[in-house]
């Protein structure tokens, strides 16, 4: 069976196990991966830290470099089976793509690197170092149960870190950070055909949110590191009870992208400087941080980032390009552990996510290919 044959038929495993967020329930399809490579002569375990959000690290090799290769195994929730032209559930080849919920984000990668592990035990495991594969979950809630609770346990200690992603066969070495942060505004509440007698909590949402369109959007659109960009989003609006009452609450969720060197602190302040600055009294609103992590930005010249430059160009035939990540990947999490992490892997982000999501089959093949390259390069093969 080829290197091709053997992915897909991987893909085809994989998309079959259900593992959708929410629930975010990983546990068969980490007992399948990690059944998997024990057989093969992985030293395997499954970590939890809240259950059924399992996940599977498994070990070749000892010492130094330790090099960690991860994917995330939950996919998001299907909205509607309908909009789907085959059975999202079922792995599907149609002309040169397989299409299935997560055949992109990130099964697609999942099974790349399952080939990719069996491959480097069938040669004997690394001259040097180890090799550890993880396999995660909870990835689609931002991670703190999946990546980042390894990273916290100490469970992995990696000097390089590839997470798999759809970079399009590009190598992506700094990504933005992300922020969650919630705006909450308070009111009175009074009967909607008196609203004079009440203070509604959704206008004042309304006037804060157009100041932070006003003040704090153009300073942010001026913000550029190469192709990288600040940004923000209100994702979420929450208020009121009934329509024919005034609101006493609202609350937004704003969703924040950072360059590599803003600090959270100071994109939280932001936010809450345009508050403070603006006519709504100060017990009127407050605002929280939710979740943050940093960005990365990795060593240009770090071997193995110059390992991955030579097998791209090699084994695709065509020149490095930038490519900027979309979203933000669990290598976020190493951001301030002196490590050189990335994103790699076959696809492109604009076809995750989505009805209809796939994979291209040559994307797969050729993910497998590069990967094994560098691990030969800096690491080499027994066999």
């Amino acid at each position: 069976m080829t290197c091709k044959d053997k992915i897909v038929e991987i893909l085809n495993d994989l998309v079959a196990l259900r593992s959708s967020y929410p629930p975010g329930d990983t546990e068969a399809i980490s007992t399948y991966t990690s059944q998997r490579l024990r057989k093969v002569g992985y030293k395997t375990e499954i970590h939890t830290r809240t259950p059924p959000i399992d996940n599977v690290v498994a070990k070749i090799g000892e010492g130094k470099p330790s090099i960690v290769f991860n994917a995330h195994t939950d996919t998001i929730a299907i909205a509607d089976q309908s909009e789907w032209n085959t059975d999202p559930y079922s792995a599907t080849l149609v002309g040169d793509n397989i299409y299935g919920v997560g055949a992109g984000n990130c099964k697609g990668s999942m099974a790349v690197q399952i080939w990719l592990a069996e491959e480097i035990a069938r040669r004997g495991g690394p001259k040097l170092g180890e090799i550890v594969f993880t396999f995660v979950g909870d990835e689609e809630n931002l991670g703190p149960d999946g990546l980042s609770y390894l990273r916290d346990e100490k469970i992995i200690k990696p000097e390089v870190l590839i997470c798999g992603a759809q970079t399009q066969l590009q190598a992506i070495f700094e990504e933005r950070g992300v922020i969650w942060v919630e705006i909450i505004t308070t009111g009175s509440g009074a009967h909607a055909g008196e609203p004079e007698n009440g203070d509604n909590a959704i206008n004042r949402m309304v006037r804060i949110v157009n100041l932070l369109e006003r003040d704090l959007s153009p300073i942010l659109a001026q913000r550029r590191r190469g192709a990288l960009r600040s940004t923000m989003n209100i994702g979420t609006i929450k208020g009121g009870t009934n329509t024919n009452a005034v609101p006493s609450h609202c609350r937004i969720e704003i969703d924040r992208r950072l360059l590599p060197e803003e600090p959270i602190s100071e994109a939280v302040s932001e936010i809450e400087n345009v508050l403070i600055a603006s006519d709504e009294p100060d017990q009127s609103w407050s605002v929280n941080l939710l979740t943050g992590t940093k960005g990365f930005s990795s060593p240009a010249n770090a071997p193995s980032v110059n390992a991955f430059h030579k097998s791209i160009s090699k084994i695709t035939g065509k020149p490095i390009r930038d490519v900027v990540a979309i979203g933000a990947s669990d290598a976020r999490y190493f951001a301030d552990d002196g490590i050189v992490a990335m994103t790699f892997g076959p696809g492109h982000a604009k076809d995750g996510h989505k009805p209809n999501e796939f994979v291209p089959v040559g994307d797969l093949e050729k993910a497998a290919q590069i990967q094994l390259a560098v691990i030969e390069e800096i690491l080499g093969l027994k066999n």
